[in-house]
């Protein structure tokens, strides 16, 4: 079965390996032993940059290279959906590629293989039980806390995602998403970690390596319910704040009063995959004339203008595949919370469509494939929309 076609497997147990000096680098010993029995030929992962304020994902084929790597790194500089994209997207390559990323980063990146901008016919996905990021710009105010306030919020088993960014915090999509393998963090001694084939892909990697599947996951699965449950009251919580910022066009002005349509939000979101933007183009600028005559049509006009279309353009352009990762709000230069605002219309879309991205390799998106039998349902909805004009 290849990354086309994957689904999980049905496996009800996982290995349970020992902890060497950290979780990091139990995963990253796990990364060097299967590049030596060459289950796969390079491994993407995230790496401290040698000015030690940032991380970098890195495509690494020698494994001495990885004593630098930390898979779960505390902060998201790039979402890596979009780095395993640059190396994909033009097709598969002749490298075999492990890709160790957070559940939102696999999300992504199955979204993006269904908009044709990832190929996994060559990649094995790898993912964890994800404690969440800390904001970009805490994090570079000192690095080195940061690593300190990060590796001490996951300890054991009790997590602590007070520090982490405000999306993490309600995220309840933490845990196995549609990855190959994935490390269990939850529910066991600090001593162990487990190791979960969730499709043949997955079990392929366990066989070559002569590890067995063994351990029962009702321990891992009661404690990933709990963490769950927890963050589901969270985001109950956020939306509910976060609903008056975004109802009604008076609402979302004030929302959006300070943007200044850097589109930082734009360039870092995985989703936003178009090579060339409308709102970039030369079609969306305009010459001195053109602002005049705007103007004076409104009685105004204020500078940049379109910011409501661009930021409503942009939430209908990619709601559906949108999968709370935060980076829109850690690239904002003015503090908008526009995580959180995107992750509520996200929300309401995905739940209209009963779609949820990156939970099915094989779900078409609503939006790019129809059934002749929803052609009429959208007659409907157009109907009752006119009528309540």
């Amino acid at each position: 079965m290849n990354a086309v076609e994957k689904e999980s497997s049905g496996v009800k147990k996982g290995a349970m390996i020992s902890v060497d000096e950290s979780i990091q680098e139990t995963i990253l010993n796990f990364f060097k032993e299967a590049l030596e029995k060459k289950c796969f030929d390079a491994a993407l992962i995230p790496v401290r940059v040698p000015a030690g304020d940032s991380y970098s994902w890195i495509l690494i084929q020698d494994k001495s290279l990885l004593k630098d790597a930390n898979p779960i790194s505390p902060i998201m500089p790039v979402q890596g959906a979009k780095a395993l994209s640059s190396l994909t997207r033009k097709g598969k390559g002749d490298l075999k590629i492990a890709a160790i990323m957070r559940p939102c980063e696999i999300r992504a990146a199955i979204e993006l293989f269904k908009l044709e901008q990832i190929n996994l016919d060559n990649v094995f996905l790898f993912s964890f039980d994800c404690p969440g990021a800390l904001p970009l710009l805490d994090y570079i105010e000192d690095p080195e806390k940061g690593e300190k306030i990060f590796n001490s919020s996951y300890a054991g088993n009790i997590w602590n995602d007070e520090p982490m960014k405000p999306v993490c915090k309600m995220c309840d999509n933490f845990s196995i998403p549609n990855c190959d393998l994935h490390f269990g963090i939850l529910g066991f001694k600090e001593n162990n970690l487990l190791l979960i084939p969730n499709s043949t892909k997955g079990e392929s990697i366990l066989k070559k390596m002569g590890i067995a599947s063994e351990k029962n996951l009702s321990d891992w699965e009661k404690k990933v319910d709990e963490v769950r449950k927890k963050k589901e009251k969270i985001k109950k919580e956020t939306y509910h704040n976060i609903q008056p910022m975004v109802e009604g066009l008076d609402s979302l002005l004030k929302t959006f009063a300070n943007c200044i349509a850097c589109h930082n939000c734009m360039s870092v979101c995985p989703i936003c995959y178009c090579r060339q933007c409308y709102f970039d183009s030369e079609v969306s600028k305009f010459t001195s004339e053109n602002y005049l005559l705007r103007a004076e049509k409104r009685g105004g006009l204020r500078f940049p203008s379109d910011i409501i279309l661009f930021q409503s353009g942009r939430m209908s352009h990619m709601s559906l595949s949108c999968v709370s990762c935060g980076m829109c709000e850690d690239a904002c230069p003015v503090s908008i919370p526009v995580a959180q605002i995107f992750s509520y219309v996200a929300d309401k879309t995905q739940k209209a469509f009963e779609y949820q991205p990156g939970r099915n390799i094989g779900e078409p998106l609503p939006l790019k494939d129809y059934k002749e039998e929803e052609l009429q349902e959208i007659k409907e909805l157009v109907k009752d929309f006119v009528s309540q004009e």
